[in-house]
């Protein structure tokens, strides 16, 4: 794994094999960040990196210039590896422990940019629980935008907000947006 772009370009990243993650692929990652780079100035948002799992994309964003990110997983060795790689090239990743619908349905922010990554096994109501909960407790600001990372077998076109979905390789990112009804 590797951080594609900006202050930290090309360093590498070798998390602990026993993590239990899928990292977005590098070729995706950077497709998903050119998408991104045409709609938003990096130093002047703030990103909430769901599942996070190796902290990758928050590796991303930070090398990009952003300071307000915050990553959330359940899992301990996650967070650590977050806080270990964040304190290493000096980035400004604020870690929280918890379960993310829990967090989700108790969260008090809002942001420019809600990334998620969660398993590709979850059921398709698992995944329409995350733009639920995002848009009933207003986490994303007006002008934001929320991004699942999903299989290409999963389709989330139905869900309301939604707005598009790029597909790389097997991986897909369907975005959403405030003002976009499904019906549209």
């Amino acid at each position: 794994m590797r951080i594609i772009s900006g202050q930290y370009k090309g360093r590498r990243i070798t998390p602990p094999k026993k993590l239990p993650v899928r990292p977005t692929t590098d070729i995706a990652k950077e497709a998903l960040f050119n998408i991104l780079n045409n709609q938003f100035y990096f130093d002047e948002v703030s990103v909430l990196d769901l599942f996070s799992g190796t902290g990758s994309i928050s590796y991303e964003f930070a090398s990009r210039g952003t300071e307000n990110i915050t990553a959330v997983d359940e899992d301990f060795g996650c967070i650590k590896f977050i806080n270990k790689t964040a304190e290493e090239f000096e980035m400004q990743i604020r870690t929280i422990k918890s379960d993310v619908f829990k967090f989700l349905e108790t969260a008090n922010l809002q942001s420019t940019i809600i990334f998620a990554d969660p398993p590709y096994a979850f059921s398709v109501d698992q995944f329409s629980k995350i733009p639920e909960l995002v848009f009933k407790n207003k986490l994303l600001e007006d002008d934001g935008i929320l991004i699942v990372e999903h299989a290409k077998q999963t389709d989330l076109s139905h869900l309301e907000y939604y707005s598009y979905s790029k597909n790389y390789g097997g991986s897909v990112f369907s975005f959403f947006e405030i003002g976009v009804d499904a019906d549209e």
